[in-house]
């Protein structure tokens, strides 16, 4: 028979272990602690069927962390309720030193039933999905930089320089293969491995990139990748990772509110009469922080609609090549009256970041997706 109307359910979810513990509602109700189980599908019915036999609802919450979103998939299939919270904006008594797992678990269903958890954004399986090839991606390009970057400290190392304009063009790469020499045997070998492993993250990255692209062609966010390609500075690579990294950017009512999720926002440290403001908070998704940093770049340069431009803005409708217009023509004056003021360009580009990601949502606005599948 059942005890409680509801049942708050905090798990502390680790890679073998989960320790779980349940708060009665009334906040005088005293939390139980039940006990560490495990990660297997039979362990967690067990404790459910437990659980459901002391209340008909329950509601459940565990951190965001690296073992991902598949525990809140498991427990939705099952018909039950599971709120996945930001770490980060778990409240913390300054005083209190001791954490384990019981503990933790413990302050979750707490803090779940008083209701002050911030849930994170989950994404569909296929965006998911689109988001690890994109990281992968990410990984590989990673890693060709330093493969370039460990030959080019060997060949400085040796004095050896090439005098040419561009680097890991066609010209450095045949000056690599036909002038460079070096004086002994095994130091030839360490430069054959440098230049091999060049050219296989090279190769890697190829593949990763014709892969992407032929998967975006039949991802239901689709639409929204070419629509943000009609922003100077946002090609297919930004639009990709912004889009799989952010989701669907309608489900934010206002501007300020995306610019907040992406950390874009200032710090600030105010109290009294005294208003203290710092760099950015960077909070919330690094990899799509990047990227529009990345983006925000092209406006240092005059407005100007590019042949580039002009082949991915073709199918997309007269609204959003307005919007993209009307960004090209605020960023492009404001990148260079800030600079002109006498602001860091590393501070004035993360600025033009926070309003390009605002003119995005503008474009997500114009698009319609189709109803994403439940699993």
């Amino acid at each position: 028979m059942s005890q409680y109307n509801t049942l708050f359910v905090g798990l502390d979810v680790h890679k073998e272990s989960i320790a779980v513990a349940y708060a009665p509602e009334g906040r005088d109700s005293a939390i139980v602690p039940l006990g560490q189980i495990g990660t297997r599908h039979c362990d967690i019915d067990k404790t459910l069927r437990h659980l459901q036999s002391k209340s008909p609802k329950l509601l459940f919450a565990y951190e965001a962390g690296p073992c991902g979103y598949w525990l809140q998939r498991y427990l939705s299939r099952k018909g039950q309720s599971c709120l996945v919270v930001a770490p980060s904006l778990i409240p913390r008594k300054p005083g209190d030193r001791v954490k384990t797992d019981k503990r933790d678990s413990v302050t979750l269903a707490r803090l779940l039933r008083s209701g002050d958890l911030s849930p994170v954004y989950i994404p569909e399986i296929e965006d998911e999905a689109m988001r690890d090839l994109g990281r992968a991606r990410e990984d590989a390009l990673s890693d060709l930089k330093a493969a370039k970057l460990r030959l080019k400290s060997f060949l400085l190392r040796h004095d050896i320089g090439y005098e040419g304009k561009a680097n890991w063009g066609p010209a450095h790469l045949r000056w690599l293969a036909d002038d460079v020499a070096m004086p002994t045997a095994a130091q030839r070998i360490v430069f054959q491995e440098y230049v091999r492993a060049i050219t296989q993250h090279s190769e890697r990255l190829q593949r990763i990139d014709e892969q992407l692209r032929e998967q975006v062609k039949g991802w239901r966010m689709a639409p929204l990748v070419e629509a943000y390609q009609a922003l100077r500075g946002v090609q297919f690579h930004v639009a990709a990772t912004a889009t799989a990294e952010l989701g669907d950017l309608r489900r934010f009512d206002k501007p300020r509110q995306l610019m907040a999720y992406v950390g874009l926002h200032p710090s600030e440290h105010s109290s009294g009469s005294t208003r203290r403001q710092g760099g950015i908070a960077k909070t919330g998704n690094t990899h799509a922080r990047r990227v529009l940093i990345e983006a925000a770049w092209a406006y240092r340069f005059m407005p100007k609609v590019s042949r580039r431009i002009q082949v991915r803005q073709e199918t997309l409708p007269e609204a959003i090549r307005d919007i993209a217009w009307k960004a090209q023509v605020r960023l492009c004056a404001r990148f260079r009256r800030l600079v002109a003021h006498g602001k860091n360009p590393n501070v004035v580009v993360t600025a033009i970041a926070r309003e390009l990601v605002a003119y995005m949502w503008a474009i997500a606005q114009q698009v319609q997706l189709p109803t994403p599948q439940k699993a």
